[in-house]
């Protein structure tokens, strides 16, 4: 999934991973722990080799294990491609960050971006795009256009094939290079460029400079807040970027009495209503409308989201 080193550099010790995942998928993932361990043994530093020893550890049932093998991950890659930390707090060893790794969400993306439409929209039915468009329709009213729209996490450009009627220039900004390749693709969007929103400023000159020029009046973010965590530096961030008046129109994982935000089996974040609810207030933003729904399929379940339209009021 990552841009790794998957192999150890020893044939060896491959050869004994490749076993030890040919016993993990027929059934046996504490023999896959075991041979995994010898397989580290030769390669003590091979990250992703802990990482999958970590997995086989917690599908064994051994989360202490799992624990050691993640926090061995952290040592080795302080920069969390394979989100370590998040394992962690999802075991309960460590507190929940307030923001996922970057480069494992930049990672992520740019690996699932060739297939994402295919995999997300055909095989999971994902339908925030639409949903959150027609929502924002009904909101702002019929013939309402906006002069300077952004949309955030843009990924490959869904929310913007969606919304492009509506806005004179639209502008599309996510941390992923190959999501933005895609979007290139789709030839909907006024100007596209990379942007880290989890940091503060952002990493990128462009979206800096839409900052500071707070001038947009319609900002979108469709199943982006779910790898943000705390959303507290994200709506002060939209709040610089939007002009007085402006409309907001967002989606979030449904935590239901989640207090504030948590952390999904799938490393999303989830929010609750009150914990959005409350920050835009806090930030700002007059809530205009909410609309709870089903944004995706998981494992043949429904995943809950909440949608949202609000309006900078002061």
């Amino acid at each position: 999934m990552h841009p790794m080193q998957f192999s150890s550099g020893d044939v060896v010790t491959d050869r004994r991973a490749d076993y030890a995942k040919m016993l993990d998928d027929a059934g046996d993932p504490a023999a896959a722990a075991e041979l995994m361990e010898q397989a580290l043994e030769l390669a003590p530093r091979w990250t992703a080799g802990w990482q999958q020893l970590a997995e086989y550890r917690e599908k064994s049932g051994d989360e202490k294990g799992a624990e050691t093998a993640l926090r061995r991950v952290l040592e080795l890659d302080p920069e969390d491609i394979f989100a370590a930390s998040l394992k962690l707090a999802r075991l309960g060893a460590i507190e929940v960050p307030d923001q996922p790794p970057s480069r494992y969400v930049e990672a992520l993306f740019d690996d699932y971006a060739d297939r994402f439409e295919t995999a997300l929209v055909e095989k999971l039915d994902y339908s925030v795009p639409p949903k959150l468009s027609s929502l924002l329709r009904r909101v702002a009213g019929e013939g309402r256009r906006f002069r300077h729209a952004v949309d955030l996490g843009c990924g490959t450009g869904l929310l913007g094939i969606e919304i492009r009627d509506l806005a004179d220039r639209l502008e599309g900004f996510d941390l992923s290079a190959g999501m933005l390749a895609k979007a290139e693709e789709k030839g909907v969007y006024d100007l596209l460029a990379q942007a880290d929103l989890s940091l503060d400023p952002p990493a990128s000159g462009l979206f800096a400079d839409r900052l500071a020029e707070a001038r947009a009046d319609l900002v979108c973010a469709a199943d982006v807040f779910m790898y943000l965590g705390s959303l507290e530096a994200t709506l002060e961030l939209v709040q610089r970027l939007a002009a007085t008046g402006a409309t907001l129109a967002f989606s979030v994982e449904d935590g239901g009495d989640v207090d504030g935000f948590g952390l999904a089996e799938s490393l999303r974040y989830v929010h609750s209503e009150t914990y959005v609810r409350s920050l835009l207030d806090r930030f700002g933003f007059k809530t205009l409308c909410i609309e709870k729904t089903t944004i995706r399929m998981d494992g043949g379940k429904p995943v809950f989201g909440i949608l949202f339209v609000a309006v900078r009021d002061a």
